[in-house]
């Protein structure tokens, strides 16, 4: 999906939760803004920890997760999440500012959708976000028929 952000319903997330994960104020600012003005309703957590017990609390359809954080990291966040029948089929994705060779590939197998690198970039990052969920069964059907529909 290669759309610009005129192209993207700005309805394209309404009736959606998404959990921002982040000790980054900045990351929590650019995924709010962004994913709150295409409708979707965002919930954030500074830590792993309280990312944790928010996912657990609101369930939310997608979670977007930095990986080095304090008191729980991303790792370690994916881990309980998969482990918690309620919140395991959440897709996650994870947002690391130091990305290396063999990254992506570490992060899909511990568990993650997917990954984006940091610092995010408010113009593309819809469209990355879009381009990731098109992956999740569920997820990716419901933006492909809102597209369409625009």
């Amino acid at each position: 999906m290669s759309a610009n952000k005129n192209a993207i319903p700005q309805d394209i997330l309404k009736g959606w939760t998404v959990l921002a994960v982040d000790d980054t104020p900045a990351s929590l600012e650019i995924i709010s803004d962004v994913l709150s003005y295409y409708g979707a309703v965002v919930k954030t957590a500074a830590n792993g920890k309280q990312g944790l017990l928010a996912a657990q609390k609101f369930k939310p359809n997608l979670i977007i997760a930095d990986i080095a954080m304090p008191e729980l990291d991303g790792w370690g966040m994916i881990e309980a999440l998969q482990t918690d029948v309620h919140t395991r089929d959440i897709p996650v994705i994870a947002l690391t500012a130091h990305a290396q060779r063999g990254d992506r590939e570490l992060a899909i197998s511990k568990g993650f959708l997917n990954f984006l690198v940091k610092p995010l970039d408010p113009l593309n990052f819809m469209n990355q976000v879009l381009v990731l969920l098109e992956a999740v069964p569920t997820l990716g059907d419901d933006i492909r028929r809102k597209m369409q529909n625009k």
